[in-house]
C-alpha cells in the first residue's frame, strides 16, 4: 500500500496529457523519480506538444496501449476520467501494481511537505500562481502543483503547471468537483468563494467544511457570503468589502485598461491584470504570504512583476482595434467576472462561450442565464455555439441556444452559432475599431488552437 512519497519509484501516469496529471508527473520527476506516462492523445506521427515537453522534462510518454508499463512500474496513477476497463488499467492489475488516483497521490505529495492548499469554486489556478510568486520572491524557493499553466515557467520551455523548489513550502489546488479536497491536511487552507459550480451549495458547503477541519489554519474570503461561514479567526481572513471587516482589507480599486491598482491595508499594489476578481485573487494569496511571515510590501513588489497564467484572461493581442482576450470561464460567476474585467479595456465587449457538458450546462442553466445578464451592458454581446461534447453515455437534451433564447427573452443581445468555425464569419459585421473580442470556454483541449485560429483570421 502507498503511504508515502517514499514508497515507489517508477510511477506510470495514465492520461498524463491532462492538466492535474502532467503537474504531479513533472513535480515527482523534479523530485528524482523515474517517471512515464501514456495518453489518448499521444498518436504516433502525430505532433503533441505535451508530449514533447514532458519528454523534454525526462518523462518517456507512450500510445495507451499498455507498453509504457514493465515489471519494473512500481505505481500506476490514474485520472477521474479513467475507467477499470482501459487496457493499460487491466495490465497493471495483472501485474498486481498498485493503482491509485491522481487525488490521493497528490495528497500522499502534500503530507511530505508543508503545504498551503487552495480552494474554491473560482480563482483557484490565479491564486495559486499568485501566491507561488509571491513565495519565490522571498526567496522561499517554494514548488507548485497548478491546474494551469504560469508564464512565467512556461517561459523556460515547460507546461508550466508545476515547479520543485528547494524550499519547506507547497503550493497546490484543492478541487472540490471531484470531492477530492477533503483528502488533504494542509498546514494553511485557503478559502477563496463558494459559488455554486459543479454541486448543489450544501453539497459544496459539506466539503469546504471538512476542508476547514483538516487545516491547521484556515483563511477565508469574507466578502462572499457563504465562504465566510466558514471563517476560523477573522484576523487571518481577507475581505473586499468594507462592510465586511477582516484582518487584510483591499480598497481604492482602480482598473485603467489592462492594468489594476489597489491598496491592501493601506500598502499599494499594482498588477498587469484585469478585473476586481484578480484583486481578490491577489489579496488572497498576499494575505496567506503575510501569515508565513512575508510584508505586504513585498508582496506587492513580487505581483507588480506577475505575468499571469495560461488562458485566465490571457491577452492575445489587439488587430485592427479588437482586443482579442482568451479565457478559462466555464462557470456563470467565472463568465461574469471575465465580461466585467473586459469591460474597462473598450466600450464594447463581445463574449463568445462554448459550454461543456450536457449536464453540467442543464444544472446551471438559469445561473447562466442571471450572471451572464446581469453583467452585459446595452451595448455588448453574447454569443455561444454548441455545448463541447467528450463522449460517453450523456443525455443530449439541451443546447446552447437554450440559454440564447433565454438571454434573448430578457432583452439581452444575444446570438448562437452552433460550428464555431463559422464564428468569426458570422460575427465580423458586429465588430468595431475598438472593442474587446472575449472567447470562452474549458475542458475542450482544441480551445487553445480554436483561439489562435481566430487571431490569425481577425
Amino acid at each position: 500500500m502507498i503511504q508515502s512519497v517514499s514508497d515507489f519509484s517508477n510511477p506510470f501516469f495514465i492520461g498524463v496529457a491532462g492538466s492535474g496529471m502532467s503537474a504531479i508527473a513533472q513535480y515527482l520527476k523534479g523530485t528524482g523519480k523515474n517517471v512515464s506516462g501514456s495518453d489518448r492523445f499521444f498518436v504516433p506521427g502525430v505532433y503533441n506538444e505535451t508530449k514533447e515537453k514532458l519528454e523534454a522534462a525526462g518523462i518517456p510518454c507512450f500510445a495507451q496501449n499498455g507498453e509504457g508499463i514493465t515489471a519494473d512500474t512500481d505505481l500506476v496513477v490514474v485520472s477521474t476520467a479513467i475507467e477499470d476497463t482501459v487496457a493499460e488499467v487491466q495490465k497493471a492489475k495483472q501485474l498486481n501494481i498498485p493503482i491509485i488516483r491522481r487525488s490521493e497521490l497528490l495528497a500522499i505529495i502534500a503530507k511530505s511537505k508543508k503545504t498551503i492548499a487552495v480552494g474554491g469554486t473560482s480563482g483557484k489556478s490565479t491564486t495559486s500562481a499568485m501566491l507561488y510568486d509571491i513565495l519565490e520572491h522571498a526567496g522561499m524557493q517554494p514548488s507548485i502543483i497548478s491546474g494551469a499553466g504560469l508564464v512565467s515557467i512556461i517561459r523556460e520551455g515547460k507546461i508550466g503547471n508545476a515547479k520543485v523548489g528547494a524550499g519547506d513550502w507547497l503550493v497546490i489546488e484543492a478541487d472540490e468537483s471531484d470531492g477530492s479536497i477533503v483528502q488533504y491536511h494542509p498546514e494553511i487552507g485557503l478559502l477563496l468563494n463558494v459559488d455554486k459550480d459543479h454541486q448543489e451549495i450544501d453539497e459544496l458547503m459539506g466539503l469546504f467544511g471538512t476542508f476547514k477541519s483538516n487545516s491547521k489554519k484556515f483563511i477565508v474570503n469574507r466578502s462572499n457570503e457563504l465562504s465566510k461561514q466558514l471563517s476560523q479567526d477573522q484576523q487571518f481572513d481577507f475581505s473586499a468589502n468594507e462592510k465586511q471587516a477582516a484582518g487584510y482589507m483591499a480598497a481604492d480599486f482602480i482598473q485603467n485598461g489592462l492594468e489594476i491598482t489597489f491598496t491592501i491595508n493601506g500598502v499599494p499594489f499594482c498588477l498587469n491584470q484585469a478585473g476586481k476578481h484578480n484583486m481578490e485573487n491577489a489579496l488572497a494569496a498576499a494575505s496567506v504570504a503575510a501569515q508565513i511571515g512575508v510584508p505586504l510590501s513585498d508582496c506587492a513588489a513580487a505581483l507588480k512583476k506577475y505575468e499571469g497564467i495560461y488562458r485566465r484572461h490571457q491577452l492575445l493581442g489587439k488587430k485592427h482595434g479588437v482586443w482579442l482576450i482568451d479565457d478559462y470561464g466555464h462557470n456563470p460567476v467565472k463568465c461574469a467576472a471575465a465580461i466585467a474585467a473586459s469591460q474597462p479595456i473598450a466600450p464594447k465587449v463581445i463574449a463568445w462561450f462554448q459550454p461543456h457538458g450536457y449536464k453540467p450546462t442543464k444544472f446551471l442553466r438559469d445561473d447562466f442565464v442571471k450572471e451572464i445578464g446581469n453583467v452585459l451592458r446595452p451595448e455588448d454581446e453574447i454569443w455561444m455555439s454548441e455545448i463541447f461534447y467528450a463522449g460517453g453515455t450523456a443525455v443530449k437534451d439541451i443546447s446552447a441556444n437554450d440559454l440564447i433564447n433565454d438571454l434573448k427573452a430578457n432583452g439581452k443581445s444575444a446570438w448562437f452559432v452552433a460550428d464555431r468555425d463559422q464564428f468569426l464569419e458570422a460575427v465580423r459585421p458586429h465588430l468595431t475599431d475598438n472593442c474587446v473580442l472575449l472567447l470562452m470556454g474549458a475542458r475542450d483541449p482544441s480551445l487553445e488552437q480554436f483561439a489562435q485560429m481566430v487571431w490569425k483570421e481577425l
